[in-house]
């Protein structure tokens, strides 16, 4: 029975399958210290879920074992026209979409044979701690970056998780178990020191947690690293031993040449990005929502993403970002937004013919604290 579960796993187009017991996962006591120790940040879902990833069962009961999966998207690098850089995996339809929909025709598989009443079913949106629940099934080997890392696809593959109520053997040597050895290639990389230890990472100097999750002002220790990065951070991920050598496998979520896929953004830019800041309010909310339909570009909404956007121009100073950083700076509505362009504008544009009057101008008239103070600094270390 669990060679056929795993058999129609792979049928319906995963890499990875393997089976977990059902039961608390194997680093939960790590989770909880990490919690404890504030590393997530404002990311405040993690410490709601806290009960349910430490004890599964109890927040899903009926279950009896965990089937474990795993899709690969490794890809070229992605750099946007003019400057600026994404993470590899938001460029492409959004995954939750794609693995959803893999996740229901293997759930109606494993019923219609019979094989089979599966539970609850995981993309990354539910308080499981997916990696150790896979690497328990043997999909992988956790890295000193605080990832998976597979022989093959190295760290650039998806999980995901269905609940079985049956019995099946756990798959724990399904994988041959690399290692990574003495190197340390990822802690040395990390732009923002963000790797502490082995294994450990503080959310609050990473820069995907600074460009996907966190909604506010970026901490001005973390934004001057942030070098052309606008969404997420592929650092870690690149200069793995193991992620380097992994396949191309762009096409299966629709890829195209340029930026962006068959649901995303093709040809965005950095100055395009910023523009959401500075647009009309009444309906900027949907028509964000369907510029970037199927996208995961998505997540850190207008505002993020303008913010963004201005942090990364520092790292593209041309002469369109100044003008774009400028009008931010005068009309933004957010003041996150003000201050992500003073920043950059400060960085970047300092002895430019009228910015340093419209920076001074800009902290004098002000209305939000935080905004201003942030100004300020940025003139400081301008």
């Amino acid at each position: 029975m669990r060679e056929r579960v795993l058999e129609i796993a792979h049928d319906v187009g995963f890499d990875l399958a393997g089976i977990a017991p059902w039961g608390p996962p194997p680093d939960a006591a790590r989770f909880e210290a990490w919690l404890d120790e504030g590393r997530h940040g404002s990311m405040g879902y993690l410490e709601r879920g806290r009960a349910a990833a430490v004890d599964p069962p109890a927040a899903w009961p009926g279950g009896r074992s965990l089937l474990a999966l795993g899709l690969g998207h490794s890809r070229d690098p992605i750099e946007l026209p003019g400057g600026g850089r994404i993470a590899r995996y938001a460029a492409g339809r959004d995954y939750h979409n794609v693995i959803g929909k893999r996740l229901s025709k293997l759930r109606r598989r494993l019923e219609a044979e019979g094989l089979a009443r599966p539970g609850p079913g995981f993309v990354d949106a539910t308080p499981l701690l997916e990696r150790s629940h896979a690497a328990a099934a043997g999909l992988g080997f956790a890295s000193k970056a605080a990832n998976l890392l597979h022989p093959r696809f190295g760290p650039w593959f998806f999980l995901a998780e269905l609940v079985l109520d049956v019995d099946l053997e756990p798959t724990s040597d399904a994988v041959s178990h690399g290692s990574c050895g003495t190197c340390t290639a990822c802690i040395d990389a990390c732009p923002t020191d963000a790797i502490l230890e082995p294994g450990v990472v503080d959310s609050r100097l990473c820069i995907s947690y600074a460009t996907i999750e966190h909604r506010g002002l970026v901490p001005h220790e973390v934004r001057e690293e942030l070098g052309p990065w606008a969404f997420g951070c592929d650092v870690c991920s690149e200069v793995c031993p193991w992620g380097s050598k992994a396949p191309d496998l762009a096409e299966r979520f629709g890829l195209r040449p340029e930026f962006g896929s068959e649901a995303g953004a093709p040809g965005e830019t950095l100055t395009g990005l910023l523009s959401w800041g500075t647009r009309p309010a009444e309906g900027r909310e949907a028509r964000f929502a369907e510029a970037f339909r199927g996208s995961p570009l998505r997540r850190p909404g207008p505002d993020g993403i303008a913010r963004n956007g201005a942090l990364a121009l520092s790292s593209a100073p041309a002469e369109r970002g100044r003008d774009a950083l400028l009008s931010a700076l005068e009309s933004a509505a957010e003041p996150l937004v003000r201050a992500a362009a003073a920043w950059s504008l400060a960085r970047a544009h300092l002895n430019d013919d009228g910015v340093r009057a419209a920076l001074d101008g800009a902290v004098r008239k002000e209305p939000d604290t935080a905004a201003a103070q942030d100004m300020r600094t940025s003139l400081e270390r301008g």
